[in-house]
């Protein structure tokens, strides 16, 4: 059943001749990894700063630029940009490096095949990621769960563009018009997240969002942030995708 937010809002019915922009969250969305995440971060951190690890910034809901820079200022050391895109290069390789593990210690969440393959499938939809991780990183973790075929990464925003989550939504309907040579607007752009975080981004970012509380936060924690449309998990393809063409009702 789908669970909407106390907020609501009106969105035109859905027209079958207007394509929409589906942006989806990675980390607890689609896919979870457990602590491997963590572990490369502090194995990145020795390899790039030859210095003893302490303590990991907070990784929920943020960029890998945000997560990568607090971590080091906890270590009293600058971000400096060629720091910054010396770790990213050491994170893409370890997460390349460790492929087997992700797959092995990792897993898709039930029903993310099923929605991003069904969603793939239609002519009214282009789909992409917007992601808190760096995009080799999100095009790692997606291949580890043969999840990559359906998405287009050349219209994605990720994680080393930018230090908040809300400019990336611009960013990636940017990619996108660019690319298909479509107009897309709040109306039919549509984020699906796992985080009040990500409910953020889509409203300040300009797009419709639809929570899925298959992370840490719950269907209570995401209406509370005021998602349009809150639903359990992505078992539900039928759901997915009516929330998906119109979140102004069931």
């Amino acid at each position: 059943m789908i669970a909407f937010a106390a907020r609501t809002m009106s969105f035109a019915a859905y027209d079958p001749s207007v394509t929409i922009l589906v942006l989806w969250d990675i980390d607890h969305t689609l896919l979870s990894i457990g602590p491997l995440s963590g572990e490369l971060y502090r194995d990145t951190f020795v390899k790039v700063t030859a210095q003893p690890f302490e303590r990991l910034a907070d990784m929920a809901g943020r960029t890998d630029l945000a997560i990568t820079s607090e971590t080091l200022r906890l270590h009293g050391i600058v971000p400096t940009d060629a720091l910054l895109a010396s770790f990213a290069e050491a994170l893409a390789a370890a997460f390349d490096s460790n492929r087997d593990r992700l797959a092995a210690q990792g897993r898709a969440l039930h029903g993310a095949r099923d929605a991003l393959q069904t969603l793939a499938g239609r002519d009214d939809i282009v789909q992409s990621v917007l992601t808190g991780n760096a995009e080799p990183i999100a095009r790692c973790k997606l291949a580890a769960f043969d999840l990559d075929r359906f998405v287009d990464f050349d219209i994605g925003a990720y994680g080393m563009d930018g230090a908040e989550r809300p400019p990336l939504v611009a960013l990636a309907r940017q990619r996108a018009e660019g690319k298909y040579g479509l107009t897309f607007d709040a109306s039919t752009t549509v984020l699906i997240g796992d985080t009040p975080k990500d409910v953020e981004a889509g409203h300040q970012g300009g797009a419709r969002v639809v929570a899925v509380a298959t992370g840490s936060s719950t269907i209570d924690d995401l209406k509370a942030a005021g998602a349009e449309l809150v639903l359990p998990d992505l078992r539900d393809t039928d759901a997915v995708v009516a929330a998906v063409l119109d979140v102004s009702g069931p």
